[in-house]
């Protein structure tokens, strides 16, 4: 059966302060980090063939550690700057 798997980023230093991020290119910190890893955990019985993600690196960071928990690091990746977060 197919699945459609929609996850937002792990949190930023900016979120942990509370401050709007927008387009301002922020890394994941280390709650963000094992964030990432527990969505990992709720689709280990999902196989992915594409993912797409936004141009921003806490997206693309939260992506990457995902597909690594679950072993799928070799599928294509689509980036667009579409899917960034408004500012």
């Amino acid at each position: 059966m197919p699945h459609l798997a929609l996850l937002r980023h792990g949190q930023s230093e900016y979120n942990a302060a509370g401050l709007w991020t927008g387009l301002t290119d922020i890394s994941l910190n280390d709650a963000g980090i094992a964030e990432a890893k527990v969505a990992a955990e709720a689709l280990t019985d999902v196989h992915f063939d594409v993912a797409f993600t936004s141009d921003l690196k806490r997206a693309q960071e939260t992506l990457d550690l995902i597909l690594r928990e679950l072993g799928q690091t070799g599928i294509p990746i689509i980036h667009n700057a579409a899917l960034n977060e408004r500012d």
